[in-house]
């Protein structure tokens, strides 16, 4: 499967999970019910997936965690905050760097506009990977 038909089955269950519960509740929430409205559509899921820092072929000490990683493919960043700022849409960008991967989606469910792009947002990471 592609990222794109990915992507669209991760905004499904972004609207489902957020119809389900609508604004206010924590990040971990979201994230829980996120993982199991994907997993009930087939697709294979990971949640608090640990991301090593590599420099120069050297593992550095500290990991970051993904919130959610779908299909091997997909990070889904799930923010429970009253907006989204660019330094939430660079943390995901600087996932999709380290991890060498090509798509991102960040949510926020704090909102009332969820159909809003400043909700949910697409990021591609356009960088080629280092070999």
């Amino acid at each position: 499967m592609e990222e794109n038909d990915i992507s669209y089955k991760i905004r499904g269950a972004i609207f489902a999970v957020y119809n389900h519960f609508g604004p206010g509740l924590l990040e971990t929430i979201y994230e829980k019910a996120l993982a199991l409205e994907l997993e009930e559509q087939g697709l294979k899921v990971q949640t608090q997936v640990i991301l090593p820092i590599i420099y120069r072929g050297v593992k550095l000490e500290g990991n970051y965690r993904l919130d959610i990683l779908v299909e091997d493919k997909v990070i889904v960043e799930v923010k429970s905050v009253d907006e989204l700022h660019d330094v939430h849409k660079k943390q995901l960008l600087s996932y999709l760097r380290l991890s060498q991967l090509k798509l991102g989606i960040l949510v926020n469910f704090n909102t009332h506009e969820l159909v809003s792009k400043k909700s949910i947002i697409r990021i591609i990471n356009t960088r080629e990977p280092n070999h």
